[in-house]
């Protein structure tokens, strides 16, 4: 965000798919200049990717050029994935897989604080622009399946091998049935948050503390999973216990599940504790349940799980989810629909506190996408950008911040190098 608090860094994308551009990602709405570097002609590999939408070739653009090298390319399929996590960046193309990309890129390493990448381990040092290549006050962001060294870091790896590695697709799902992947992304979107912790630590030790040296930030899908597993591994150390699928309920803790509505919706009731099982007994009416033995301690709910959480379903399919909610909200319980788009678009609470806001895109105008996220209180933090075309900043960053001229410039692009 302009006037943010990482105004004045400078991070190169590098990356695509999707753990390294949202590192990057997360530094541009701090403030941060996020130049994306993308393949010629074809740009990154988000860009392909639906839900896609429709809209004239010339939408969004005057009809002036936005520069050399820049690919207006077939905007009739337009992918809103790429409009969400291009956001907030500029876009520069440059080949480099070829010397002359090469010697370009690390000119404009020259000019950055942070690079985040995700190609696979030692792909960066073949291009000779790994980290020996570069300045040792840069921080590289590296993201992959399995980190940079190890018995598996050369092998391909996408989002989900970092859920199965990583502990998480064992645990998710009904016990009798197959495991379920995550509904979005996790591993990736995990990795890009732990990353850009990381990222900003080391700048941290480099800047404020002044150590004139960055750092290489060696952050994996699998380890970005693994880190999150709760009590896993620590009950297997000292137990021997093997965690498993437990569904939406769980074995020490009851009345908890997603109940479906008289309305075919779903609500999750969280009501383990003493105080709200006892308050979730005032919203049902069904006061007698609190004395009864086997529900009187968290411990003994937890035993006969399958009979109180069968009461509150019961109770829960005689009532649609608003009411459910509002009986719930009033007593005190722990309650929430399970939402889609619609109640997310919707809900006052989303738009009293901006959690939606408007973003300008270039070829579909006025774009409403998630804020970023967290804020500062009191601060305002504007919409980004939105997701440039591929190219857009050729001239803006190889002629106006790494110096090239404009004959050089042209000449490059004539050699499909930009």
């Amino acid at each position: 965000m302009a006037g943010g608090p990482l105004e004045g860094l400078r991070v190169i994308d590098v990356g695509t798919r999707i753990g390294a551009p949202f590192c990057a990602g997360l530094l541009g709405e701090w403030g941060a200049d996020v130049v994306k570097v993308e393949q010629p002609r074809t740009g990154d590999f988000m860009r392909g990717i639906g839900p896609f939408v429709n809209v004239p070739q010339d939408a969004g653009s005057d009809g002036a050029s936005d520069g050399p090298g820049v690919d207006e390319g077939d905007d009739s399929a337009y992918s809103l994935f790429w409009a969400v996590e291009g956001r907030g960046r500029r876009s520069v193309t440059c080949d480099l897989r070829r010397s002359e990309g090469q010697a370009l890129f690390r000119r404009l390493a020259a000019h950055a604080d942070v690079v985040c990448e995700n190609f696979r381990p030692g792909t960066m040092e073949e291009w000779g622009i790994g980290p020996a290549a570069l300045d040792p006050r840069i921080v590289m962001v590296r993201i992959s399946a399995f980190g940079q060294d190890g018995p598996y870091a050369q092998r391909p790896g996408l989002d989900r091998l970092g859920v199965a590695y990583g502990g998480l697709l064992h645990l998710t799902g009904e016990p009798d049935r197959p495991p379920v992947r995550p509904g979005v992304t996790v591993a990736d979107y995990l990795t890009g948050v732990f990353a850009a912790e990381a990222a900003l630590a080391a700048l941290y030790r480099r800047d404020a503390k002044g150590e004139a040296r960055g750092a290489v930030v060696d952050a994996s899908l699998y380890g970005s999973v693994l880190r999150i597993l709760e009590w896993t591994v620590a009950a297997h150390d000292k137990l021997g216990t093997v965690r498993q699928r437990e569904g939406n309920r769980l074995s020490n803790s009851a009345p908890l599940d997603n109940y479906r509505s008289g309305d075919g919706r779903f609500v999750c009731i969280v009501a383990g504790s003493d105080a709200n099982f006892s308050r979730l007994c005032r919203a049902m009416g069904r006061t007698e349940l609190v004395d009864d033995p086997r529900y009187r301690t968290l411990a003994d709910r937890a035993r006969h799980g399958e009979e109180i959480n069968g009461e509150v379903a019961r109770w829960a399919a005689q009532h649609t989810a608003s009411e459910l909610e509002a009986v719930c909200v009033a007593h005190d319980v722990p309650v929430a629909t399970a939402y889609s788009a619609t109640e997310i678009a919707l809900d006052p609470h989303f738009v009293f506190r901006g959690d939606l806001v408007e973003v300008a895109d270039p070829v579909v105008g006025a774009l409403r996408q998630q804020a970023p996220y967290p804020r500062l209180v009191g601060e305002e933090q504007p919409a980004p950008a939105g997701a440039p075309r591929l190219g857009a900043d050729n001239e803006a960053v190889w002629c106006g911040l790494v110096g090239l001229s404009k004959a050089e410039l042209d000449e490059l692009v004539s050699k499909g190098v930009v």
